[in-house]
């Protein structure tokens, strides 16, 4: 790195002597930033999304629950703004107003410690994740809808989006993750049998 930045001089130097144009004119167009001008907000990614009723709204894969106050009532049915950091923060906006949410991911995937830990649960919980290892989980490398952006993740063999799992799915995760019986005494208690699954 050293060596990198004493070479940067030169290049600099003999990039210009060969590239290097005249500019028409010699004005400076630069302006001071104003204090009302906020360039994190300005070189954010900036979409609108629909409000819907129920306060949520969707942005990459992840949907957003407002908080329930009277301004985001107001807003129920009419478009706000997702900024989206460089930084990777994503956040509601009404104008100059941040929208407090809470995030639900539903690319959300189930801890194997959670199975352990719940024993009642730990049946549904890995049909949960037999489904999920079935299911695309990859995000776009970059913000959805920024234009010039021809960058589209390529089908995974066995792997479905989100919205193509079907109840089949689910069916077939039941088969493969079925709990083994429950025995009294050396025998099969009662209420444990299980109907075929088509």
């Amino acid at each position: 790195m050293a060596d990198a930045n004493a070479f940067l001089p030169h290049f600099i130097a003999d990039y210009n002597a060969r590239f290097a144009k005249a500019p028409r004119s010699d004005h400076d167009a630069h302006r001071p930033v104003r204090d009302d001008e906020n360039m994190e907000l300005i070189f954010a990614w900036q979409e609108p999304r629909r409000l819907s009723k129920s306060l949520t709204v969707q942005y990459d894969k992840v949907l957003y629950l407002l908080t329930d106050t009277p301004h985001s009532r107001r807003l129920a049915g009419r478009y706000i703004q997702i900024v989206h950091y460089p930084d990777g923060r994503i956040e509601p906006r009404d104008g100059d107003t941040v929208l407090p949410c809470v995030p639900y991911d539903r690319l959300s995937e189930i801890d194997q410690g959670a199975i352990v830990d719940n024993k009642r649960l730990g049946h549904v919980l890995q049909v949960a994740q037999t489904v999920q290892a079935q299911r695309d989980s990859r995000r776009p490398p970059s913000p959805p809808g920024r234009p010039g952006d021809t960058k589209r993740l390529t089908s995974v063999p066995c792997q479905k989006s989100q919205r193509d799992l079907s109840p089949e799915d689910i069916a077939e995760a039941l088969g493969m993750r079925r709990p083994p019986p429950r025995r009294c005494n050396g025998k099969r208690a009662r209420g444990t049998e299980h109907a075929p699954i088509d």
